[in-house]
């Protein structure tokens, strides 16, 4: 395996605006990084130029790990491939009626469209109940008419989900067997492969998303290695999932619904890596790029995987990923004034393109970047795209005209007031992931990363009572070094759904084994080298007649009925502070992850050395006038390569490199580390 990764070792990700790429040479011992837009109509060609300018020749690089957006786009923008479903008679509208929820929770407005049309949904004669048993055998006839019936009609890939298939697979794979005879270049999707679950909702979306994106990503993951192999590449392409592992391109395609959350999860698994490495175990990761925010909880050093993500109404899909929760507030947010006179920022977006109005290209929406800019955060010269070299004058008439007027402020005072609302919106996002999941931020440092994650961090920090807040070496690309620092993972659910009193605990330990050795040997047939197996065991447990479902960590794989219970009790009551005792639990699902741990990176690198000054002063680029907290303060500006490794300051400051921006505010004091990573305290609130 190890002969895999001889050689450089990159790591890809493509997102909305950017493809940000990060070659670790272990040879030469360098890191060369890039960034070029991305080309969203066929991200192969962002992949290419990125790679081609890090310098590297193909031939010499061992291993491309990629964090892609192809599914994730595809979902949201409902660019899927025609898709059918065969189901159980009676069963067709199961994906449209969902749970009786409404897409606006107080208003009976709104529309929903189901993944897979309804003419495009066929139903069979067959009936397995819940405890398994055939109530009406499958009439193969039925399914030979369907599948021929979606080929006809045109569809690229077909779902086969029947009722209680988790309980008995059976019936769904004789129908899979027909399907293959009449359609073999089908992209087939067994709902109980993917999903070993209750819910036939849940059940059903999931698989019907994972076979309406397989077409779209094995053509696309097949051009790319293609265009790869062609120009000299002779590795593996390696795709990072929404649980953080990553698996192989050629194997990708088969479960492409994992792959819905990849460039959210490679910044996620970054953080993780990082703070580990910094001693620092317990982060709130807050990742602020041009359209959005992602947020994301990390205890232990371990981030928060839920099989229970719904990426948008109606859409739930149920497989392990991490939890990343978002908010439509990024650096291209538009400010407006709203209908009842109040200032909204987000969720539109100016983009790339016009982008904002200091871009010079057209833009006249104010954005949150203009805000930052007029108030002297951001350099005008080092980020001007075209147009005037100093765009100051052009942002104080955009502002006075379209904020400022309406609310009674000034230019300045209106930029003020777009910063304060966007980060009263984010430290919402960040407040809902933690409170939810029991956490208390103040317990926690916050992970700033991004293009403009770390401009905005202290700000959010002070407002939420973290502490403190580490802004990593390369903050604009720390998607891309999650893909360099991923585990292999493979993580697999299957429903148990039985009380606790009752559970047969030789059964239970027999499915735990049995998973664990699948996802061992699906870590050891990947063409890459692993120090070590790990596994994770958990349980998804609820009191009887509960609907929702609360995570048990499990100590090893062959747990009792008496230690399910009292962990189950210990962690409803550190989570909701109440005790049931004289309810009965009942286990849910039963959950095994493998992961394959991978050698480890020097992060250090990602600074050059040789670019460090001997002092402080030797990384100054000079002062300017920068707006914070109502007053303007003379600040001197850093640049973030030249820091000493040692360096130890204190606010205010702003910290300038190639990626970002990083806004230090008065009386913060900071410390850099042997990684490069920015540690900062916040100053007590006055």
């Amino acid at each position: 395996m190890a002969e895999q990764e001889r050689g450089a070792l990159a790591g890809v990700d493509v997102g909305g605006t950017f493809t940000d790429l990060v070659l670790f040479d272990p040879a030469a011992a360098v890191v060369r990084l890039a960034k070029v837009p991305s080309t969203l109509d066929n991200q192969a060609y962002g992949v290419l130029a990125a790679l081609e300018e890090a310098g590297v020749a193909l031939a010499d690089i061992g291993l491309i790990v990629h964090g892609t957006t192809t599914t994730t786009n595809a979902v949201l923008e409902r660019k899927l491939s025609r898709t059918g479903l065969i189901t159980t008679r009676g069963f067709r509208d199961v994906l449209e009626l969902g749970r009786r929820t409404r897409p606006q929770a107080y208003g009976m407005v709104g529309r929903f469209e189901p993944v897979i049309p309804r003419d495009l949904r066929l139903e069979v004669d067959e009936r397995v109940l819940a405890d398994g048993s055939v109530h009406r055998p499958l009439d193969a006839g039925q399914v030979r008419a369907a599948a021929q019936a979606l080929r006809d009609a045109g569809c690229e890939a077909v779902v086969v989900h029947f009722l209680h298939a988790y309980a008995n697979p059976a019936h769904e794979l004789k129908a899979g067997e027909i399907v293959r005879e009449v359609w073999p270049d089908a992209h087939l999707t067994l709902a109980h492969e993917l999903l070993s679950e209750s819910r036939e909702f849940e059940r059903g979306v999931t698989a019907a998303v994972n076979a309406s994106v397989q077409p779209l990503l094995e053509r696309y993951v097949s051009r790319l290695r293609d265009e790869l192999s062609s120009r000299g590449y002779g590795g593996e392409v390696l795709v990072v999932n929404g649980n953080g592992g990553m698996v192989s391109s050629r194997l990708v395609a088969r479960e492409a619904a994992k792959t819905v959350m990849s460039g959210p999860a490679s910044g996620v698994m970054a953080a993780a890596y990082t703070g580990r490495r910094a001693g620092i175990t317990e982060l709130i990761t807050y990742d602020m790029g041009g359209t959005s925010s992602d947020v994301a909880l990390i205890r232990g050093a371990e981030p928060a995987v839920s099989n229970e993500i719904e990426i948008e109404y109606g859409m739930p899909i149920h497989v392990p990923m991490v939890d990343v929760r978002t908010v439509g507030a990024g650096g291209g947010s538009i400010a407006r004034i709203n209908a009842g006179g109040l200032l909204e920022v987000g969720p539109q977006s100016a983009g790339a393109d016009p982008g904002p109005v200091f871009y010079g290209r057209g833009g006249t929406e104010p954005t949150i970047a203009d805000a930052n800019l007029l108030l002297g955060r951001l350099d005008a010269r080092r980020l001007r795209v075209a147009g005037e070299a100093d765009p100051r004058a052009t942002l104080e008439a955009v502002f006075s005209e379209r904020l400022g007027g309406p609310l009674g402020l000034d230019a300045v005072g209106a930029a003020e007031a777009v910063i304060r609302v966007a980060n009263a919106k984010m430290a919402g996002a960040i407040r809902m992931v933690s409170l939810s999941l029991g956490a208390d931020p103040r317990d926690f440092a916050l992970f700033a990363f991004g293009g403009a994650g770390p401009l905005h961090a202290c700000a959010l920090a002070r407002e939420l009572g973290i502490p403190r807040v580490l802004v990593p070496a390369r903050p604009g690309i720390t998607n891309a070094l999650g893909c360099v620092v991923a585990d292999l993972r493979h993580d697999f659910v299957n429903t148990v759904n039985v009380p606790v009193d009752s559970l047969d605990e030789a059964a239970l330990h027999e499915v735990i084994a049995s998973r664990v050795a699948e996802g061992e040997a699906h870590v050891r047939e990947q063409a890459v080298a692993v120090r070590e197996i790990r596994h994770r065991f958990s349980v998804d447990m609820q009191f009887a007649g509960q609907t929702h479902l609360l995570r048990v960590p499990l100590p090893d794989a062959r747990p009792g009925r008496d230690l399910l219970r009292r962990r189950f009790e210990q962690a409803y009551r550190e989570r909701f502070r109440v005790e049931l005792a004289e309810v009965k639990a009942q286990v849910v699902n039963v959950n095994v992850s493998v992961i394959g741990v991978r050698e480890n990176v020097d992060l250090s690198l990602l600074i050059d050395p040789q670019a460090r000054a001997a002092d402080l002063s030797g990384a100054l680029r000079g002062r300017r006038p920068v707006r914070i907290g109502g007053q303007w303060h003379d600040t001197p500006v850093y640049w973030r390569d030249a820091l000493p490794v040692s360096a130890q300051f204190t606010g205010p400051a702003v910290i300038e490199q190639m990626d970002t921006t990083v806004l230090i505010e008065p009386g913060d004091r900071v410390r850099g580390d042997a990684d490069g990573n920015l540690i900062v305290s916040l100053a007590p609130a006055s």
